[in-house]
């Protein structure tokens, strides 16, 4: 088989184990933040923090080994722009909290028959290939622009590594065990086998696409891009390889796209919740296709989504990570306020 089947056959298998992890495990960002904000309930947010602490150990492990090319990820060989972090990340989670889902979540209830997500997923797929190439990518060069870098400048471990005499894995490990401690020092998640598998599944979806496409990497005679999920700018390569397959563009990000669909629609034929759903109120689908079109400009922005910087960055501890999972939180907040009480300034109550 070519490289590029192997690949998307690796980000297929990883893809349905996260399509699974949604459907089973109500892995969900969105539903994470809602919990925590106005459910004081905080199970799925430990659930995201263990499967990252999972992520950041076995990576940096495997990458020890010689697994892993840690090196030649997207997230450790750009220079990192903190203004573009912020806002890429508040316009993608103000995106997600309008459209109900990230491009994640969107393609886990299309798998479900749920075809609300369907536009969704349409307009994030237009929207970040518009800001990768198309008219919003001249405002985004020239807004944002990126250079090449070192992993030394925009990773955790490797900046924290030259100062403090340590190496890589130490760090990497040291920083996993503190936020795999967040997550299990909470009884609920200890005792909740369904939250561990699909935190656990999600960690090894993240791994397995590491590993793949470092060994493709470092044995193919081609070019293959050291990657794992993320679900912003695969959505329209999705998109393109659909329309144009005899043409190529079979990769790693198709096969997670795919798998996610796949993944979803078992996961939902398991539980017994596959049916199909449409939008019957305008008003909902302008607020998607609004979100839709900030998540995936957004996203291009901040070099990826709630998975391609929530997990997929922070499991080789970029130091864009956390300030876009950061903004995206924030982003959400902002929205979810909006939907929830609207907004109202202090005098204008007084006034009323």
């Amino acid at each position: 088989m070519s490289e590029d089947i192997l690949a998307a056959l690796a980000g297929l298998a990883g893809g349905v184990l996260l399509g699974l992890a949604a459907r089973l495990g109500r892995f969900c960002t969105l539903g994470a933040i809602e919990d925590a904000l106005y459910g004081k309930e905080w199970l799925r947010m430990r659930m995201w923090a263990f499967a990252i602490a999972i992520s950041i150990a076995s990576t940096f492990l495997l990458a020890h080994l010689g697994l892993i090319a840690l090196d030649q990820t997207i997230y450790l060989t750009q220079s990192w722009n903190p203004l573009a972090c912020i806002v890429g990340g508040l316009m993608f989670g103000y995106g997600m909290a309008m459209a109900g889902s990230c491009g994640f979540g969107a393609l886990a209830r299309l798998g479900g028959g749920d075809m609300r997500y369907f536009v969704l997923s349409l307009v994030i797929a237009i929207s970040a290939a518009m800001a990768v190439g198309g008219p919003t990518a001249y405002l985004r060069v020239f807004l944002f622009p990126t250079e090449v870098s070192e992993a030394s400048s925009t990773g955790i471990a490797h900046a924290l590594a030259q100062r403090l005499e340590l190496s890589e894995l130490t760090i990497a490990l040291i920083i996993a065990g503190a936020i795999g401690l967040f997550a299990v020092s909470n009884k609920e998640f200890r005792q909740s086998p369904k939250a561990i598998i699909a935190s656990l599944a999600v960690a090894v979806a993240i791994l397995l696409g590491w590993v793949a496409t470092s060994y493709l990497f470092e044995e193919s005679f081609e070019e293959v891009a050291v990657a794992s999920h993320s679900f912003t700018v695969p959505v329209g390569d999705t998109l393109m390889y659909l329309m144009t397959a005899s043409g190529g563009g079979l990769s790693f990000a198709v096969g997670s796209v795919i798998g996610v669909l796949s993944g979803a629609f078992l996961g939902s034929l398991i539980k017994g919740h596959f049916r199909w759903e449409a939008c019957d109120d305008p008003r909902e689908l302008r607020r998607q296709i609004l979100g839709g079109f900030l998540m995936g400009t957004g996203g291009v922005i901040a070099l990826g989504c709630t998975i391609g910087q929530g997990i997929s960055a922070f499991s080789t501890l970029a130091i864009s990570a956390p300030v876009v999972m950061l903004s995206i939180i924030a982003g959400a907040a902002i929205g979810l306020r909006q939907l929830v009480v609207g907004f109202q300034f202090a005098f204008w109550k007084q006034s009323s």
